[in-house]
């Protein structure tokens, strides 16, 4: 058997032993509540204090210009050089019900010509959400997870050095107006994941457990209707603290993930595959690239040559026919695609056309 099958063979291998029944999961690691969600902050900003490795454009100088006009000094752009600064862009995510206060997560990724933010400190930088409305300010010590050094005839580089964060580097400076828990008299779920069944059994569940009202809308959507004594303060969040912690159980789709740039491939539990004859051939092709020296002839005005010379090789494999044999589980799928011998970029192609013959009872996604 084809070494490179092995791993499939194991993942697979895994997946069957799932209990044939779903698993139960908590209703908060299914749904978002409608209201309550991360806003995205964006802001442009000076990092300083770099050794030589800062921007050579010429933006940089206009963004010297301004940052120190704002501490009362009038620089001409055409003045204002450097090299140990760089025009970075700042973003973060603003979590649900931060108060003015609180601290959050910035990343700081170059925009021009730096080499490397190794050692920067942020200037203060205004964050802005949507509605260009500013939430946080940034600043601080940037934490680099690389490094890039050099001269004119060597230079060494480790990780992605034009890239770095500051933990709890910005302070939020206004509530995110989207945060708002239960909109009039109800509560809305949002289901991550599309599921008409899962929707029914999270509304069952919540009329059986609770004294609410719970209907599921659609395949991605259940409302609750608020009774009058949890709309009191801090009920409320009781309220939906106990719809959070029940249970139900899942409904996972047929469906089969494909990475074609890695060749990673992750079938689920309910995938299926009919009986079908299969015949995969190798082609190997191999190019040789080397020089051929053209010699002119005595006393000619010719010059010596090198005259570029290509092989090119081909091979391709026997691809004998087999039968695979209808699989009911995944077990029954790991075995069949084990028995082919081939490589996980062949399983690609091969798991391609049995969804095209309609052989495959799954959705297939490539990335």
């Amino acid at each position: 058997m084809n070494r490179n099958c092995l791993w499939l063979g194991a993942l697979l291998a895994l997946l069957a032993f799932a209990p044939e029944r779903a698993e139960a999961a908590r209703v908060k690691d299914l749904v978002e509540i409608s209201g309550v969600r991360d806003n995205q902050l964006v802001g442009v900003g000076l990092v300083v204090g770099l050794n030589g490795t800062g921007d050579s454009g010429p933006f940089l100088a206009q963004a010297l210009s301004n940052a120190f006009k704002r501490l009362g000094l009038q620089i001409d752009p055409a003045q204002a050089r450097a090299k140990n600064a760089a025009v970075v862009y700042v973003t973060a995510t603003l979590p649900p019900f931060a108060r003015p206060g609180a601290k959050i997560d910035v990343t700081i990724s170059s925009v021009g010509d730096a080499k490397s933010l190794f050692g920067g400190t942020l200037l203060r930088t205004p964050l802005s959400g949507a509605d260009s409305q500013v939430y946080a300010i940034a600043q601080g010590q940037l934490a680099v997870g690389g490094f890039a050094f050099g001269g004119k005839a060597a230079s060494a580089q480790k990780n992605h050095p034009t890239v770095g964060r500051i933990p709890a580097g910005a302070l939020v400076e206004r509530v995110s107006p989207s945060a708002i828990l239960g909109r009039g008299s109800e509560v809305t779920l949002c289901l991550r994941a599309r599921s008409f069944a899962v929707a029914e059994r999270i509304a069952r569940k919540i009329r059986e457990a609770l004294p609410v009202a719970a209907v599921a809308e659609d395949g991605a959507t259940v409302r609750i209707a608020i009774p009058p004594d949890y709309r009191q303060p801090g009920r409320l969040v009781a309220l939906v603290a106990r719809v959070g912690s029940l249970e139900v159980e899942t409904d996972t789709l047929a469906k089969v993930v494909i990475n074609e740039r890695t060749g990673t491939i992750v079938a689920g539990e309910h995938v299926r595959l009919g009986r079908v004859v299969i015949s995969h051939g190798n082609l190997s092709v191999s190019i040789a690239e080397g020089g051929a020296v053209s010699q002119p002839n005595a006393l000619s005005e010719g010059k010596t040559e090198v005259v570029p010379e290509s092989r090119v090789r081909t091979v391709e494999g026997a691809g004998p026919l087999r039968v695979v044999a209808k699989s009911v589980t995944v077990a029954d799928l790991a075995r069949a695609l084990n028995a082919l011998g081939v490589s996980p970029r062949d399983l690609v192609a091969i798991f391609q056309a049995l969804r095209v013959a309609g052989a495959l009872e799954a959705e297939l996604v490539v990335m």
